[in-house]
């Protein structure tokens, strides 16, 4: 298991530094589908002037900078990555910043002298190889009367943006998602959302669901951009499929988007997300 982390990791790291810029510009900067829930993981872990706060798989650092705001001159902010790619992104957008930081760091194994206030943690916890290792150094990394703030999006069928294309690629191309690979609505439920939590030591934990929409434009819309999007290793595998299967996976896929396609033939997804808030025991 050891091994086929270290390969996730490693093939993951290489993704998200190819991807970071097009997640950015496409994601992380605009106020659109899933990240309309930033504003609500700020809310919801409450943080005060002054607070130091770790962002942790902060991305390109969109709810950073969102904490960076909050913290104010005395407070400190620090995101953590483990894309070189990403962190470079996130120190040029904030460079006039100066409470806050952006160091590379793996989830796992970080370490900092000092223990913070709140962490958070942004769509990224399904990410984690070992999500109890992950889970157990951010309690280890608060203070006594810290929390965490963690998001993550909904059960697969909540989710119909992503579900509508991986269910028809996983049929069309069976080595789509690799070996090892967590699956990524693991914790899409309250249920395993909380439970995984609890058994890192958490308590006063609470989950709030949030549905927010998110509309790609027509159908032609959402399949450039999928192709557009998509890290070169997926995108390698979908130019090798005959012309053919590449068109009845377009097809297929284009059939799962009918019941979110509005008369206009503009698709509205509703998103699912998240939102968990959580103290020491």
């Amino acid at each position: 298991m050891k091994i086929i982390n270290s390969e996730y990791k490693q093939r993951n790291m290489k993704i998200w530094n190819e991807i970071a810029p097009r997640y950015h510009k496409r994601w992380a900067s605009v106020n659109k589908g899933p990240f309309q829930s930033t504003k609500k993981l700020i809310e919801l872990v409450k943080i005060n002037k002054n607070d130091v706060v770790l962002d942790v798989a902060c991305g390109t650092g969109v709810v950073t900078k969102q904490i960076q705001k909050k913290v104010g001159n005395a407070g400190h902010a620090i995101g953590v990555d483990t894309s070189t790619t990403a962190i470079k992104i996130a120190k040029k957008w904030n460079e006039k910043n100066k409470n806050l930081d952006f160091v590379n760091i793996d989830a796992e194994n970080f370490s900092f002298s000092k223990k913070f206030d709140i962490i958070t943690c942004q769509y990224a916890l399904f990410f984690f190889p070992n999500a109890q290792k992950a889970l157990k150094n951010m309690k280890n990394s608060l203070k006594k009367s810290g929390k965490i703030g963690i998001s993550v999006h909904g059960s697969k069928d909540n989710v119909p943006f992503f579900n509508s294309i991986l269910d028809s690629a996983i049929k069309y191309i069976p080595d789509y998602v690799p070996a090892g690979t967590p699956n990524l609505d693991r914790f899409g439920t309250q249920s395993a959302l909380k439970a995984e939590v609890r058994k890192a030591g958490f308590s006063n934990i609470v989950v709030k669901e949030f549905i927010f929409n998110y509309s790609p434009g027509k159908f032609e819309d959402y399949w450039k951009n999928y192709i557009k999007y998509i890290a070169k290793p997926l995108k390698e595998k979908l130019n090798e499929l005959e012309y053919s299967k590449r068109k009845e996976f377009k097809e297929s896929v284009k059939e799962k988007t009918k019941q979110y396609t509005k008369k206009n033939g503009e698709i509205l997804f509703p998103w699912q997300v998240l939102i968990l808030t959580a103290k020491i025991n």
